[in-house]
C-alpha cells in the first residue's frame, strides 16, 4: 500500500542536527525503495553527524547543504540544488530528525539556514515533522508552544517516542522509527493524491 501511494511522489527530506540524523539515511533509503523521488536538505550541524554522500548514495540525488550551493540542472529540475526549486518540486516535506532548534525556526518563520529557508518556502505543502531531542528539551514549555503553533498551522507531527536517548536514559524524546515515518508519509500521499490534505 505504501509503495503504491509513494510511487513517483516527490519527497523533500530535511535533516537537522540531532543524533538521530543517522536514522534519516535509513528513512531516505526506505522512501526511495518505495518508489519516491527523494531530495535531501541538510543543516550544517546535521553534516557533522552524517555525511551528505550517504544520502546521495541511497537517493541518487544531489544533497543541498548550503544556500550558496549551485549545480547545473540535469534531467530533474530539482537537481539545480536551489531551495526555491526544491520547494516548487516537493509534494511532501519530511523533517527527520526535527530538533528543538529547527522546530522553533519553522514555527516562527526564521530563515537563517538552508533547511529553515526551504521549509519556509514549502509552507503550503504537507509537512511532517519527526521531533527528536532530550526529554527535558521536549518538555520545555517553549518547545511545546512551538509544536502547538505548528499543529495549528496544519503541520503534522510524528513522535517523539519513549526509548533510550543519546544521554543514556529511557524517556520520551526518541525519534519515531523510519518505518513508522514511512507509513505516515504514505498516508499523507494517499490524501494528497485523493485531492485532500
Amino acid at each position: 500500500m505504501t509503495r503504491e501511494m509513494l510511487n513517483n511522489s516527490h519527497i523533500l527530506l530535511g535533516v537537522s542536527g540531532g543524533i538521530a540524523a543517522y536514522k534519516a539515511v535509513d528513512l531516505a533509503s526506505k522512501l526511495t525503495a518505495a518508489g519516491a523521488k527523494v531530495h535531501t536538505v541538510m543543516t550544517q550541524n546535521a553534516c557533522r553527524l552524517v555525511g551528505p554522500k550517504s544520502f546521495e548514495a541511497v537517493t541518487c540525488s544531489t544533497v543541498l547543504t548550503t544556500l550558496w550551493q549551485t549545480q547545473p540542472s540535469r534531467t530533474d529540475p530539482a537537481d539545480a540544488a536551489n531551495h526555491v526549486a526544491l520547494a516548487d518540486w516537493a509534494e511532501i516535506v519530511v523533517v527527520a530528525p526535527a530538533t528543538a532548534n529547527i522546530i522553533a525556526k519553522i514555527a516562527n518563520g526564521i530563515c537563517d539556514d538552508v533547511l529553515s529557508t526551504t521549509v519556509c518556502a514549502c509552507w503550503s505543502k504537507p509537512v511532517l515533522l519527526a521531533p527528536a531531542m532530550n526529554n527535558n528539551m521536549w518538555d520545555n514549555p517553549a518547545v511545546q508552544q512551538n509544536v502547538q503553533k505548528l499543529k495549528q498551522m496544519c503541520f503534522q507531527i510524528i513522535g517523539p517516542v519513549e526509548g533510550r536517548l543519546a544521554c543514556g536514559i529511557e524517556a520520551i524524546g526518541r525519534m519515531a522509527e523510519p518505518q513508522d515515518i514511512l507509513e505516515a508519509v504514505g498516508k499523507i500521499a494517499s490524501k494528497t493524491k485523493g485531492g485532500t490534505q
